[in-house]
């Protein structure tokens, strides 16, 4: 997932949203690994921030996206401050 903050995103709200999304892995079991970022600013134009997420089938992925935690933390934290979003799946072949 791909977050462009909003302009009106402050730092406190960024870094709560990290901070929220840092709790998901040990409240929901099926996340098998999970990184997320600010964007290291090395080229002009990219997202703020990413979530890449790794889980072992497709319903693992939709027990974190239905997750009432996960829900919460896009809802309460990400949903305010969030100008534009991009999300994929995908699985792994082999």
């Amino acid at each position: 997932m791909l977050f462009r903050w909003s302009p009106e995103a402050t730092s406190e709200a960024r870094q709560s949203v990290t901070t929220a999304l840092r709790g998901l892995p040990d409240a929901i079991p099926s996340i098998r690994a999970y990184h997320l970022g600010d964007d290291a600013g090395v080229s002009d134009g990219n997202f703020d921030f990413v979530v890449l997420a790794d889980f072992d089938d497709v319903s693992g992925y939709l027990a974190y996206r239905d997750h009432p935690l996960h829900q919460a933390v896009i809802a309460e934290r990400i949903a305010p401050i969030v100008a534009e979003r991009c999300a994929l799946q995908f699985e792994l072949e082999g």
